[in-house]
């Protein structure tokens, strides 16, 4: 009796691993293929119609996608809206972030194609990807699958997301708790090299470092001056834009771990990296080497990031509407 106990627990246990192994699975390239066959080419025709009018938007949905996976795994759950103000995209990472018109707009045309298949999650994740390759950047593998998550925190989202404030401590135990590592923080860093900033994300950096009216040492000076004297004017300025890689923004490249190496990295996460001995090797690495070898090391990264805790199988759901959960 004891003996067909254990054969019985043996066999529950191995369906449940083949259950979990088959659940994962559902991740894969292609996965819409037959039950949504256009969808993958919806998607990156509307991106390379608009991205060719609006670049800028590269940027904006990358991080977007990254602010997702890090909040409750990549479940689309920041596109979520919320009437009391609660919601992932109400919290302070998340109140600069732009293009989730876009991402609507998206939605509605795949819908169109095959209403309830394909999720809000996945057409994020594919409009990252398309909207970077539109600009002549990496192109990486999307597997998809994943289902639409049904829960929005602002809490979470306000702890869980890396910010420009962060020192390379804080980064590198934010990155791990989602199981990427510092070669992930210094590979993912680099598409800042496409981005933008307010200066009220780095001002303090310039005015008022320590609380004492003082500027940053590890900023170079030089630098502080010119955003001093051409940007951000006073510590109050919270309209002026600033390129985070200066003049080339619009060009996915090796630019921004060069201001990084002269102490010109915008934000304090930026200049984080060369606080510790690894991520400053890598930035060191990835200048000595090509483009072609930078992108392929960031596509490894944003594909690993890109898996962080999907929700597959029966978790979840696929929303109608990617602002709203379904009634």
């Amino acid at each position: 009796m004891k003996m067909r106990n254990q054969s019985h627990c043996i066999k529950v246990l191995i369906l449940c691993i083949l259950a979990a192994a088959s659940t994962h699975a559902q991740l894969q390239l292609g996965f819409y293929t037959k039950s949504c066959p256009k969808a993958e080419q919806i998607i990156a025709n509307f991106v390379h119609e608009h991205i060719r009018n609006a670049p800028s938007l590269a940027a904006p949905l990358i991080r977007m996608h990254f602010h997702d996976c890090f909040v409750r795994g990549c479940d689309g759950s920041v596109l979520l809206n919320s009437t009391s103000k609660q919601a992932e995209k109400d919290a302070p990472p998340n109140l600069t972030v732009r293009g989730f018109d876009f991402i609507d707009r998206v939605k509605s045309l795949v819908e169109a194609e095959c209403p309830g298949v394909v999720s809000c999650a996945d057409i994020l994740a594919l409009s990252a990807r398309d909207s970077v390759a539109a600009t002549g950047g990496p192109y990486w593998k999307v597997p998809t699958g994943r289902r639409d998550g049904v829960i929005s925190n602002l809490v979470e989202a306000r702890s869980q997301i890396p910010a420009p404030f962060h020192n390379i401590t804080v980064l590198q135990k934010l990155f791990q708790d989602q199981g990427l590592d510092l070669k992930d923080l210094v590979l993912l860093s680099g598409a800042h090299t496409i981005g933008i900033s307010l200066c009220t994300s780095f001002s303090n950096r310039l005015y008022n470092f320590t609380g004492k009216g003082d500027q940053d040492p590890s900023l170079d000076s030089e630098y502080a001056k010119n955003l001093k004297t051409f940007k951000c004017k006073n510590i109050n300025d919270n309209t002026t834009i600033v390129e985070m890689d200066p003049g080339s923004r619009k060009t996915f490249d090796l630019s921004y771990y060069n201001q990084v190496s002269k102490r010109r990295g915008l934000f304090e996460s930026d200049a984080a990296l060369l606080n510790n001995a690894v991520t400053k090797s890598l930035v060191t690495q990835l200048l000595q080497g090509s483009i072609e070898n930078f992108y392929a090391e960031f596509a490894k990264s944003i594909e690993k990031m890109g898996q962080i805790k999907v929700k597959t199988g029966s978790e979840g759901e696929i929303r109608k509407h990617c602002a709203h959960v379904n009634s």
